[in-house]
């Protein structure tokens, strides 16, 4: 019997601000016998989501049942050696309010590249360098989460979510599970927030008359959902990783579908 009821792909966007309408960022649900279709943001001048509004639906959405998968594509941590230079506990709840000091990106009318460049935060108390990488990165061969400026790279979306998922954290606390920061192993009864990698899956279903934004939203739900029925998702919560690995990953994250 599959653990979900809904699966919701997210392909984020780091780009302008969080009050932008951003056609980069698309979000796809699926049911158990519905295949993933496109969710539109409310009816408003904005054409596509904002960053602030998809925290807000979620924050909506999820407040009550039904358990609900979701798959975001950008980080959720950052590299251990992140942790260990600038002096944090390995701690997630810890990371993420350490990261909103410093890089206060949900703000209005803010962009990412004022912290970088320091006209805005303290993003320079709080960086990192594009060499380090995350366990889970090395395993799939994905950027660094500060290799900025570069195609194909997650840092710009990483450093523009990571305050949204410490809203939602707020906002929701005990109803949300974190994987797998959170633990391994989900509760039956919560909706749960992972990482993914559209690229793992992207290729696998037919692209159809779809964006490429909108076709990594579909495949994240899409893989998701085929992968519950399947009665294989479990097995995809606990990687064959050794206890230290186990370890570094509960601190740095894991990309769901990494094994």
């Amino acid at each position: 019997m599959p653990q979900f009821e809904r699966y919701l792909g997210i392909d984020y966007s780091g780009a302008q601000t969080p009050d932008c309408s951003l056609k980069g960022l698309r979000v796809y649900m699926a049911t158990h016998s519905e295949t993933p279709t496109e969710v539109l943001p409310p009816p408003s001048p904005r054409k596509y989501w904002t960053r602030r509004g998809v925290a807000k639906w979620l924050a909506e959405t999820l407040r009550e049942r039904p358990p609900t998968l979701v798959g975001i594509d950008h980080a959720f941590s950052f590299p251990l050696r992140y942790f260990e230079v600038h002096r944090i506990a390995p701690d997630w709840p810890t990371f993420l309010e350490d990261f909103h000091q410093h890089w206060p990106t949900d703000e209005e009318n803010m962009y990412v590249d004022f912290i970088r460049e320091g006209t805005y935060g303290n993003g320079a108390a709080r960086t990192g360098l594009a060499r380090w990488r995350r366990l889970t990165e090395l395993r799939c061969r994905a950027k660094s989460v500060f290799h900025f400026d570069v195609q194909g790279t997650v840092a710009k979306s990483t450093h523009a979510g990571l305050p949204w998922l410490l809203h939602l954290r707020r906002q929701l606390g005990p109803r949300l599970h974190f994987w797998p920061f959170e633990g391994w192993t989900p509760p039956a009864d919560r909706s749960v927030f992972a990482e993914v990698y559209p690229s793992l899956w992207s290729k696998t279903f037919p692209i159809e008359d779809r964006t490429p934004d909108q076709h990594d939203a579909y495949s994240a739900a899409r893989w998701m959902q085929e992968t519950d029925a399947a009665g294989k998702l479990s097995a995809y919560f606990h990687p064959p990783l050794s206890p230290p690995e186990q370890s570094e990953a509960k601190v740095e994250g894991w990309i769901l579908g990494i094994v």
